[in-house]
């Protein structure tokens, strides 16, 4: 009843590597599973600092019900000027806790179960989105880092299969490492591009970058699927031009994302299609002739949902770390 489990980065990403087609899957369900109110998911709490805005750490406190029955905490931080020594941008632990009593059962490292999780909800988007797939199509993908290249990953993952690839980033030698990461572990043709406007032409375009305000003007193709997984590349005039899937309303309508700043000039919600979830189901249908944007807020439901999967693996294999008497009192007298 009072086992602590402590699950390494190590451990995490072995579990992962192995797992990508379930943690699709489980991040699928996990999004039915909120829409249906299966859950509790507080609004992400942002601890800031004065001398460095563009850093921040953020908890993301959840409860899922349906298989998981766990609630819990993703603590994550995100100091983009690290990768300029070579270390990467965000680190996160997550701890769960049993439903029943309240009590820790254990503490995952999580910046790989956050990638993994944001990678599988863009892919799922991905393939929901384009029902007549990938063929003939190309996806561009803007920002070389981390996120980005475990969204490729989930996209091979999910059978999203484009003739090719292109790369943008501004730093060059991220976006050609990202591009060739894709023709290694894909086969599939994959070059960088120093022109953004080659980029926002692709058929499908993935935004996974570390952008603060919208820098991207241009109206979107009827037929362009866009993941807006950094969610503030966008200008409001450009989210409000296409169908608008969202992984929760209220939650990506705030903190001055793209689709928020877009609330702001409209003065309405009236340009948000509707959630993922709901064209999952097939109540939310898109309008032809229009392109879409997914924009996913991030949901601390999929932290518990991956989570969950990653420590019943890690017990199973025995690379759950068990730490004796790790409460100093286990009744009340």
């Amino acid at each position: 009843m009072f086992d602590f489990d402590i699950v390494t980065g190590k451990a995490v990403r072995e579990i992962l590597l192995n797992s990508r087609s379930a943690v699709l899957d489980i991040v699928e369900r996990a999004y039915v599973a909120h829409e249906r109110g299966d859950s509790v998911n507080p609004d992400s709490y942002f601890l800031r600092f004065p001398d460095k805005p563009d850093s921040r750490i953020i908890a993301l406190p959840a409860f899922l019900g349906d298989d998981v029955q766990l609630a819990g905490i993703k603590w994550i931080a995100s100091f983009p000027k690290n990768t300029a020594s070579g270390l990467p941008r965000a680190s996160a632990v997550l701890v769960l806790n049993d439903y029943e009593t309240g009590y820790p059962v254990a503490c995952l490292e999580a910046a790989g179960i956050s990638a993994a999780r944001t990678a599988a909800s863009a892919a799922v988007a991905a393939r929901t989105l384009r029902p007549g797939g990938y063929p003939g199509t190309t996806i561009a993908v803007v920002g070389g880092g981390v996120i980005a290249r475990t969204i490729c990953d989930y996209l091979h993952a999910a059978g999203c299969a484009p003739d090719s690839y292109v790369v943008h980033d501004i730093d060059e030698a991220s976006g050609r490492a990202l591009a060739d990461h894709i023709r290694i572990t894909q086969g599939r043709p994959a070059s960088f591009t120093a022109d953004r406007d080659t980029a926002l032409a692709a058929d499908t375009v993935v935004f996974a970058t570390t952008a603060l305000e919208p820098y991207v003007t241009p109206p979107f193709r009827a037929d362009q699927v866009v993941l807006n997984i950094s969610l503030r590349d966008l200008t409001p005039e450009v989210v409000l031009a296409a169908d608008n899937i969202l992984d929760d309303v209220d939650h990506c309508l705030k903190a001055n994302t793209s689709p928020h700043l877009a609330e702001q000039l409209s003065g309405s919600r009236s340009f948000v299609t509707g959630t993922l979830a709901g064209v999952l189901n097939g109540r939310v249908k898109l309008t032809p002739g229009r392109p879409v944007i997914f924009s996913p807020f991030g949901l601390g439901v999929l932290d518990l949902a991956v989570g969950a999967h990653v420590l019943t693996q890690a017990r199973a294999d025995g690379t759950a770390l068990a730490v004796p008497d790790f409460f100093g009192e286990t009744s009340r007298w």
